[in-house]
């Protein structure tokens, strides 16, 4: 399941956004949106989101659980997934936080 519709998705956006990474860059975007979207997944939720952005060379992609009720702590799986994700070097900065709706998991990549 992991991310292959979103991993794709985010690929394609960045494209019509005018962004053309080098094949390491994007081998990382797709392996980032993965994790993110594993991770949010791994919540219990039974929907997941994908949201993108970009500025100055950088792209933020976020995948929100969807899923109320999950402790505001980061266990010892969610701070794996950080680490995963910062392993990558296009990878500037990443976080986790729970709110209302859910837990947000999102990385930073420079382009």
């Amino acid at each position: 399941m992991g991310g292959r519709r979103a991993r794709p998705a985010v690929v394609e956006q960045l494209g019509s956004w005018g962004y053309r990474p080098a094949a390491a860059v994007l081998n990382a975007v797709e392996e980032v949106t993965t994790l993110l979207v594993e991770a949010a997944v791994a919540d219990g939720g039974t929907t997941v989101s994908v949201h993108l952005s970009d500025q100055d060379g950088q792209a933020c992609i976020l995948a929100l659980s969807h899923y109320s009720g999950l402790t505001t702590s980061l266990d010892e799986t969610g701070q794996d997934v950080l680490h995963s994700i910062t392993a990558h070097p296009p990878v500037t900065g990443c976080g986790t936080d729970t709110g209302p709706d859910g837990r947000r998991i999102w990385a930073v990549l420079t382009l």
